[in-house]
């Protein structure tokens, strides 16, 4: 039997190790495009920074230590550039000419390529991207060579690596997002916390705006934005976004979706004989069912594996599983990660949800130490898990990985509550954060805990009577205008000034974090009052308006 296998890498080189395991006479040909097959391509950022110092570490295998392990036919400067699924041939652009191959089992893991937006300038030899140790090497290159600027255009997750890792070797950096908020899979209450450790970092963060245009001269380039800002580069780097790198095979009619190769849950594509892995492929989204790539390294490992054991028919072969996105990344002493749907793929698959907010300690309080990690998670009305997203100094990886977990073997909101996770004062709390959010779901799903949320705020003004349950002194540092103040503690000995200053009105309560505002909910509530309590508090209201809080609480400002 001969497969051949389109790319390496994590996709690529997992299916072939795998087809090895299974069968020691089969031919395995490896095609390689670029130099390199089997790399680290995770940790090119961090010899950018000059973290991982030697550019070597980065390498896992070579094609002689993959001929030696696993006897596997490693081919490097390799493209192929056509594919005949009726003949089972790939037509290969080898560095001496074109060849010809024949194949039993083809394996298409190519990759994607970094988008090249329509920028006039972009080919400036200043212009660099981050997916190869060839192009890390270049950037480590001009960093140790004397460039001083540097702008970065995309704040996805390869662009804050690289924004951090430019800014952690020296250079004036400037990041430029043209959504809305850095970051953007994060929710926008969450991008905020990124954006501000960003600006601590000493990164100056342009959002909302695009870059127009590249000027080059000799000295050096300058972006234009779509504001007209106009930023000094002695390099750039480019992540906007990746493609995938699938022309050879949508010539072929292999069925494709905006490019990426469409696959079922064994990596077959339409074509016989034909698989798929990795970032070139596209399924089904665990939570939304809507098909889309996922360009990530730990699904794109899995699914080499799966499509190995699938090409040998074995009997026990366990099916490609949809993808749940998890992803994590360090911005200066902050972690983000994330894992299943946020607000805007669910709302684009019509799928309803209601969202928490939490903002527990990473550990018990009293242990030195001790930082809030701020949760959003959401549920169907079922209960089911559909998303989380977490921002912290520590602990986030632990609590997100915890919830993916939880997702992916079936469990609801509520069964957060029994997990038996570890506890010490240094790691964490008798209330674990998982467990916190099944406590706040199951009240939230019984109808216990009514929420209402930052984005409601001009209209709860409107229609509603604002009760602060904070102390005096936290009140007086911040608050929404007209709001009425009573601390918790006082609640139950002054209903009737609640109940004379709504006058009617529903009342929508709010603390620091919800804590407090959870239990005069069920104070009122119990007294036959309207009431609701702000998801998170005023925590997440600061982190909702971001720079245009001042514009919200007053002393500091008038809500507009």
């Amino acid at each position: 039997m001969r497969i051949v296998i389109v790319g390496g890498v994590a996709a690529g080189m997992s299916a072939a190790a795998r087809a090895r395991r299974h069968d020691e006479t089969a031919e395995i040909i490896v095609l390689e495009r670029g130099d390199e097959v089997s790399f680290a391509n995770c940790g090119l950022p961090y010899h950018v920074s000059g973290e991982i110092a030697d550019a070597s570490s980065l390498l896992v295998h070579t094609t002689a230590s993959l001929r030696a392990a696993m006897n596997l036919d490693v081919r490097t400067r390799h493209e192929v550039i056509a594919v005949d699924a009726t003949a089972r041939t790939v037509t290969v652009q080898a560095p001496d000419g074109l060849d010809t191959l024949s194949y039993d089992a083809l394996v298409l893991a190519p990759g994607a390529a970094a988008v090249r937006p329509p920028i006039e300038g972009i080919d400036s030899a200043r212009v660099h991207t981050l997916r190869t140790v060839a192009d890390a090497v270049a950037l480590r290159a001009r960093v140790t060579a004397g460039d001083r600027r540097a702008v970065v255009l995309g704040a996805g997750f390869i662009g804050l690596e690289a924004a951090e890792a430019l800014r952690h070797a020296g250079l004036e950096v400037d990041l430029v997002e043209r959504a809305g908020h850095v970051l953007p899979p994060l929710e926008r209450e969450l991008a905020t916390l990124v954006r501000d450790e960003l600006v601590r970092l000493g990164i100056r963060v342009h959002d909302d705006v695009a870059a127009t245009r590249i000027a080059s001269d000799d000295a050096s380039d300058t972006v234009r934005l779509g504001d007209g800002t106009a930023l000094a580069a002695d390099l750039i780097v480019l992540s906007v976004g990746v493609s995938p790198d699938t022309r050879f095979a949508q010539a072929a009619g292999i069925h494709t979706l905006r490019g990426a190769i469409v696959v079922d849950d064994r990596g077959r594509t339409s074509a016989p004989g034909v698989w798929a892995a990795g970032d070139a492929t596209a399924h089904a989204a665990a939570v939304t069912g809507a098909v889309v790539p996922v360009a990530l390294a730990g699904p794109a490992n899995r699914a080499g594996r799966l499509v190995a054991d699938d090409i040998f028919g074995i009997d026990d072969a366990r099916p490609v599983p949809a993808s749940y996105g998890t992803a994590i990344v360090r911005v200066g002493r902050l972690t983000a990660g994330l894992t299943g749907a946020n607000r805007a793929a669910l709302e684009a698959a019509g799928i309803a949800y209601r969202t928490l907010h939490l903002h527990p300690n990473q550990h018990a309080g009293y242990f030195p130490g001790a930082e809030p990690m701020h949760l959003v998670v959401h549920l169907g009305d079922d209960g089911r898990l559909l998303g989380a997203q977490a921002v912290g100094a520590d602990g986030v990886d632990k609590r997100i990985d915890v919830l993916a977990t939880a997702m992916r073997a079936g469990l609801t909101a509520p069964d957060l509550i029994d997990l038996d996770l570890s506890y010490a004062p240094p790691y964490g709390q008798a209330k674990d954060a998982v467990n916190l959010v099944g406590m706040v779901a199951e009240n939230v799903l019984a109808g216990r805990l009514t929420l209402w949320h930052a984005a409601d705020l001009a209209e709860v003004r409107a229609e509603a009577l604002v009760l602060d349950v904070r102390s005096a002194a936290e009140f007086a540092g911040g608050h929404i205008p007209g709001a009425l103040n009573i601390p918790h503690t006082q609640l139950r000995d002054r209903l009737d000034e609640v109940r004379d200053a709504a006058d009617g009105r529903p009342v929508r309560v709010l603390c620091a974090a919800g804590v407090r505002s959870n239990i005069a909910h069920r104070i009122l509530a119990n007294n036959g009052f309207d009431s609701a309590s702000l998801s998170g508090g005023i925590q997440t209201l600061r982190h909702w308006y971001g720079a245009e809080i001042d514009r919200v609480l007053t002393p500091e400002g008038v809500f507009a």
